[in-house]
Parts: C-alpha cells; sequence; structure tokens
C-alpha cells in the first residue's frame, strides 16, 4: 500500500463515518448503507486522479518496509514492551 492508497482509505472511513452521523444511522443495514457511500466518494476521487494523472493509484507495494527477521524485536523495543507488560 502506497501514500495515495492509504489516503483514499482514510477518506473512505471519514466520509463513511460523517455520512453516518448524518443520516444518524441505528443499525449494521443502515451502517452499511453509510459504508457503501463513503466508499464511493474514495473511489470516485480515486478514479478522478487516476484520470488526470493517468497513473494507478493501487498497486502491490508495501508502504512500510518489512523487517528482516520480524520474529526478532530490537533490544529497545523488547525494554518499551516489557515495561509496558505486552511481553
Amino acid at each position: 500500500m502506497n501514500e495515495a492508497e492509504l489516503i483514499f482509505t482514510a477518506l473512505a472511513e471519514l466520509s463513511t463515518r460523517e455520512v453516518a452521523e448524518y443520516v444518524k444511522v441505528r443499525d449494521l443495514s443502515e451502517n452499511k448503507i453509510a459504508g457503501k457511500v463513503g466508499g464511493g466518494i474514495a473511489k470516485s476521487a480515486r478514479i478522478n486522479l487516476e484520470n488526470k494523472t493517468k497513473k494507478k493509484v493501487i498497486t502491490n507495494e508495501n508502504y512500510l518496509k518489512q523487517p528482516n527477521n520480524p520474529d526478532k524485536l530490537n533490544c529497545e523495543n523488547k525494554k518499551q514492551l516489557s515495561s509496558k507488560n505486552v511481553i
């Protein structure tokens, strides 16, 4: 996921929440409709950007680099996590 994908995802979430608050959703089925509307807003914005720039927004790349060995935390992270009783 690249920076643009993150931004459009955030737009979809914000749009969904704003629509849900505006129509005062009361149950899951109404929230589902608000989600479709919010996602549609982000989708049309994405398509508009892609048409203007002639570049695709959606990619296969990761926004964050993967660590060499995700099972091993560095010493500083271990200290922080153990002090918070996470590990």
